[in-house]
């Protein structure tokens, strides 16, 4: 696999440096040059970087400063992985970054990777889509100092009573607490918390929509974790009913198999 002199945005997954894709791997260690986000990135997977590939740490970088160091690289015949956290197409701004590299000629490709959303869906063992519980899965966050759009306020979505998951939302707890319960949810209702989902201070909390807020203090989890507010989290009430799917129902004929007569 060779690299051609652009920009490989690549997704390097929630943390565990094993969670990065085949291909995502491949363009880390031929890139001739890479930017990771070192505040979100494992640092690990610099390792694998060959022995003279330029690396730089985009946390303390703006976004000229970024697009500057793309274009005077890649000008010089160079590739450049731009290394970001998770799935780029999920909170990884890169809408900005793709704008201006195209102002400037400049040409990149997108390289998909794990969502920290995946990771800690698999963390909590949770799966986010169970037959007649929900079938609706809402990736969404807490209007903080980004504003959200009129029509995507917190509390509408959660009109949906799917399953949510919110990212960057760890300090507006309250704010989340309030807006559930005005669109209809329990303070019963289950929450799992996962903080730093795959990585190895890992840490998974079960509570309550109700108990969420004094939880989240007392483990003391205020950044870096994705918040789940599902159903498909509750596990008394998963335990309790039969919430099985049709594919692999033994009555259920479909193009690889013909049911059986019950």
């Amino acid at each position: 696999m060779e690299l051609e002199a652009k920009v490989y945005i690549v997704g390097s997954g929630p943390g565990d440096p094993d969670l990065i894709t085949v291909k995502g791997l491949k363009i880390l260690e031929k890139a001739d040059v890479i930017l990771y986000t070192d505040s979100l990135v494992n640092p690990v997977l610099m390792e694998r970087a060959k022995k003279d590939a330029l690396i730089f740490k985009s946390a303390g970088m703006n976004l000229e400063e970024l697009v500057d160091c793309m274009e005077e690289h890649v000008k010089s015949g160079k590739s450049v992985a731009r290394m970001h956290t998770g799935d780029p197409a999920v909170y990884g701004a890169i809408y900005e970054q793709m704008k201006k590299l195209k102002q400037r000629g400049i040409a990149y490709q997108i390289i998909p990777g794990v969502s920290s959303v995946f990771a800690a869906a698999a963390a909590a063992e949770v799966e986010l889509t169970i037959p007649e519980l929900t079938q609706t899965v809402i990736l969404t966050r807490a209007e903080g100092r980004t504003p959200m759009p009129e029509k995507e306020q917190l509390k509408d979505l959660a009109a949906h009573h799917c399953s949510i998951a919110l990212f960057l939302s760890a300090t507006l707890i309250k704010k989340i607490v309030k807006e559930f319960l005005e669109a209809g949810w329990n303070e019963e209702d289950a929450v799992v918390v996962v903080y730093r989902a795959s990585w190895p201070d890992e840490k998974v909390v079960r509570t309550t929509l109700g108990s969420l807020d004094e939880t989240m203090r007392k483990e003391g989890i205020r950044k870096q974790a994705m918040v789940i507010i599902s159903k498909a989290a509750d596990e008394a009430l998963l335990e309790e009913g039969t919430f099985e799917s049709k594919l692999y129902d033994k009555s259920f004929t479909h193009g690889y198999r013909k049911g059986e007569s019950v």
